[in-house]
């Protein structure tokens, strides 16, 4: 049995795999990490491997928790991914692209993959048929973008996403969401159908904390599943003790 945790920029989530089924999720604040996955390892006294990966800050006592208690992974640049990284900058990389990218390689064999992760910022990564990591792009996501309208100018208040079905803002507030809402659904099916130009057999996945508020709005064909990246972390520490 093994725990698998990505410590996101503003929650970590934890998930308990029995080899590629998981049994249960868990979301919660960097502040209650300790308690949390304490009474995570008490219920699944089984689970006696963990993995991990990290773009955020985890207090260093459940790190130490983490491997006194269990066999800890913890994933890093130095990690042997199924893919050759050829980012101009590989060690810039964020973790969390590499593990999805992983995932992909090894859930989607021998075809191009585009993985879309809508959290704290949209991130786009495109790995070929032949598993060469090529990059993709960053730009802000939902959360950010209502936040930037609300910093950077005088007038415009602080709003929280909601379903909509409008184009034409008849209001302030509903040119707001219609801005964000509509704009980031046009730039990720953008974003697309440049990559589906360009490369046949492309496999769409959809990742992320608005996976389901952004799935339904999207003209194409995704295969979309919130919890990728806790299931690529399953994916890979497989591979890797498979291939130790």
């Amino acid at each position: 049995m093994l725990i698998t945790i990505d410590v996101g920029n503003s929650r970590i989530k934890v998930a308990v795999f029995e080899q590629n089924t998981q049994i249960e999720l868990f979301v919660f604040e960097p502040k209650e990490a300790q308690k949390k996955i304490e009474n995570i390892l008490k219920k699944y006294p089984n689970a006696s491997h963990s993995v991990i990966s990290s773009v955020g800050k985890l207090n260093s006592t459940v790190l130490n928790y983490l491997q006194k208690n269990t066999n800890l992974q913890i994933i890093s640049h130095e990690t042997k991914f199924p893919f050759t990284n050829l980012y101009a900058t590989p060690k810039t990389l964020g973790i969390d692209r590499m593990v999805v990218s992983a995932g992909a390689v090894l859930k989607y064999p021998n075809q191009n993959r585009l993985v879309i992760d809508a959290g704290t910022c949209i991130t786009y990564d495109f790995i070929d048929e032949n598993n060469n990591y090529l990059g993709g792009a960053i730009s802000p996501g939902i959360k950010i973008r209502y936040k930037s309208l609300n910093n950077y100018t005088s007038n415009l208040p602080l709003l929280e996403k909601k379903n909509i079905e409008l184009f034409i803002g008849n209001s302030t507030e509903n040119s707001i969401h219609s801005g964000i809402i509509n704009g980031i659904c046009y730039e990720i099916d953008g974003f697309i159908s440049q990559y589906s130009l360009k490369n046949q057999d492309l496999t769409i996945i959809l990742t992320g904390g608005d996976t389901d508020f952004l799935a339904k709005r999207l003209k194409s064909t995704i295969f979309a599943n919130s919890n990728f990246l806790l299931e690529s972390l399953n994916t890979l520490s497989i591979y890797l003790n498979e291939n130790d």
